[in-house]
């Protein structure tokens, strides 16, 4: 049996989080629904609790009281991510990576390393721009594309080589290509010479995170994309289902 009170408060929290971390009053009823009354209780309790922050407009941002329960359950993530990555290193032999979506930024937050000499290697807690990799993409492909322009926005979509995607109508282009066939790439736009393919990873009812393999350009490219994501999105789906949601009865 759920407890509507939590779960009201936890909707104030991720519709913060699902506005960059920083929100109004407004943009929170609109992704809420709750009545405003109902908001100012709760955001008083969040506050006192240093869980969110009222800045000098006025409006509402995640507080760092978030901070160490965020450190620990990434790194919980990590340690439940970990045979999922090591199948898909087993499945491409390169590097698997997973990522998720903090604000405005790609943040590794686990890696299992090809057993290869040349490989890849993307440090764990790096915080790189969604539009230019391959698990950003993946990330972002799961939000409405209103968000996706936001983010964009406020980014700028900086170009990190002469492959990167930096026109905003060809990188809607390239997310609903990434919603159409069910994985993102990355062909040498973050980094030259380095290519990668990522998946979504479903809680049950949205995006929470991204696996990904990577390598250098001619190994990755001498694998079947088709047949590696569909192989990579059964071992996303499993790892997703351990991440959703868990039914307490009573």
């Amino acid at each position: 049996m759920s407890v509507q009170s939590v779960e009201r408060a936890l909707d104030v929290l991720e519709a913060l989080a699902e506005h960059g971390g920083e929100a109004g009053l407004s943009e929170i009823a609109a992704r809420t629904g709750l009545p405003y009354g109902t908001i100012h209780r709760l955001l008083r309790t969040l506050l006192a609790r240093g869980y969110v922050r009222q800045e000098s407009d006025r409006r509402y941002a995640l507080g760092g009281g978030l901070v160490r329960l965020g450190g620990i359950a990434g790194g919980m993530v990590g340690v439940w991510a970990r045979p999922y990555l090591s199948k898909l290193v087993e499945l491409s032999g390169e590097t698997a990576n997973l990522a998720v979506l903090e604000g405005d930024f790609v943040v590794y937050v686990a890696q299992v390393p090809s057993p290869r000499r040349l490989r890849m290697f993307a440090e764990v807690g790096r915080r790189v721009l969604p539009h230019s990799t391959a698990v950003g993409k993946a990330l972002l492909a799961g939000r409405p594309p209103a968000e996706a322009v936001a983010v964009f926005e406020r980014t700028g979509m900086p170009r990190r080589t002469p492959k990167t995607i930096v026109d905003r109508s060809a990188m809607l282009a390239e997310l609903e290509a990434v919603r159409s066939r069910g994985y993102a790439l990355d062909l040498g736009e973050e980094e030259l010479g380095v290519h990668c393919l990522a998946v979504p990873v479903w809680d049950g009812e949205r995006v929470v995170a991204a696996l990904s393999v990577s390598g250098p350009a001619e190994r990755i490219d001498a694998i079947d994309r088709d047949d590696l994501a569909e192989s990579m999105r059964e071992i996303a789906a499993d790892f997703g289902n351990e991440l959703g949601p868990v039914a307490v009865g009573g």
